[in-house]
């Protein structure tokens, strides 16, 4: 039986569209630093290994491992990259500490996109260089195609879409650490600049920058620890088709894969009666309906109704990225899935201030690498041991 593992500290920046003012490694000590006493640790004598969640050639630098350690107190200690969202770093780390070989690892990501000048450029280079990139066409036009196939198999609307963003932008005003709250309407949703149909600009999450840096530990060093442990339960994680040729267009087949394989392992049989509350991957708003649906958090073609019953709503009883999700606090990139991790492990721990879900016990967390890619992973979290 592999090890029990527990996050035992969070660590996390306020969030914002632009940070002249600091670096990335700046905004990583930071994150560090309060993820190190929320754990009640000293990173150089209690952490056995480091893992950091970034893409070489977003961050410029090859091999970014070598630019982490100073920041996050890693110093002549084991780290490594994993170049995907933060969720699969946190998979990573918790596959180490059940090898028995390793007692507290570190898991780092961080968005510093206000750096990038040519975010679109970066994104082309990852289109199939014969038969995508030679069009020429904007990256995102994926996510219009998607989002028009999505819409039309499932009877969905716009409008429901559209309420999406609402909601998200309405729930990140009351999240400190969220850059984009806001109270919107559904027409003016709906009435933004269009930018890839039928995305309109407030479908669309727009980019921020900030860190986060989650703390897991063993069973027997987590009771050691002061904080309140909250334990994975279960983690999944796949990749579907590569190419945009054979993928599914209409649903979030990795979503569904990996979520079958984390309900598997936490021995849940109805998500929908089950979990408590969902932080799921809303980089566009139709996202987080096509994923809640994957998940099996309800059926095809209902999340959209759900979301206009009110159903994702904190008392309303499958509350859905009460963070603000990424429309609400901001596009971190590799970061992404660890900015609703964090918001699990405060509404488990009963730390979520106003946007807190009473005696939730069980939650989702869910990520997707975003365009062009067809990757993404799922955590189940428990306050109960």
């Amino acid at each position: 039986m592999p090890q029990r593992v527990a996050i035992v500290g969070v660590g996390q920046t306020t969030f914002r569209s632009i940070s002249p003012d600091m670096s990335y490694k700046e905004l990583m000590y930071e994150a560090a630093v309060k993820a190190y006493q929320d754990a009640g640790v000293n990173p150089r004598k209690d952490i056995d290994s480091f893992v950091s969640c970034a893409e070489d050639f977003l961050e410029g630098t090859s091999i970014f491992d070598e630019y982490v350690p100073d920041q996050l107190g890693a110093v002549l200690k084991p780290v490594h990259t994993i170049c995907a969202d933060g969720i699969f770093g946190v998979i990573a780390g918790y596959m180490q500490i059940c090898t028995g070989a390793i007692e507290a690892v570190a898991v780092e990501a961080h968005s510093k996109a206000s750096n990038l000048l040519t975010p679109n450029y970066c994104l082309a280079f990852a289109m199939d260089p014969i038969f995508n990139r030679p069009l020429r066409y904007n990256p995102y036009f994926i996510a219009g195609m998607e989002m028009n196939r999505y819409l039309w198999e499932t009877g969905t609307t716009k409008e429901q879409c559209a309420l999406v963003s609402v909601i998200n932008k309405r729930n990140a005003l009351n999240n400190p650490n969220a850059a984009y709250g806001a109270k919107v309407t559904v027409d003016e949703v709906m009435n933004s600049e269009r930018m890839f149909y039928p995305l309109s600009r407030l479908d669309m999450s727009s980019p921020a920058d900030g860190a986060i840096v989650i703390v897991l530990a063993s069973e027997e060093r987590a009771r050691q620890l002061k904080g309140a442990p909250i334990w994975i339960k279960g983690v999944g994680w796949c990749s579907d088709a590569p190419s945009l040729e054979t993928r599914d267009w209409g649903e979030a087949a990795y979503a569904r894969l990996a979520g079958e394989m984390a309900y598997k392992m936490a021995g849940i049989d109805i998500p929908r009666k089950e979990i408590a509350l969902a932080e799921v991957d809303d980089t566009f708003s139709y996202k987080e309906l096509q994923h809640l649906e994957a998940l099996k958090l309800c059926r095809k073609g209902e999340a959209g109704l759900l979301a206009e019953e009110g159903a994702m709503e904190k008392d309303g009883g499958m509350p859905v990225n009460l963070s603000g999700g990424s429309l609400g606090i901001g596009y971190l990139g590799e970061a992404t899935g660890l900015a609703r991790v964090a918001e699990l492990v405060l509404q488990l721990r009963g730390e979520a201030g106003g946007r807190q879900v009473p005696d939730a016990k069980v939650g989702l967390a869910q990520c997707w690498r975003g365009i062009p890619a067809t990757s993404g992973a799922v955590l189940i979290l428990s306050k109960e041991g």
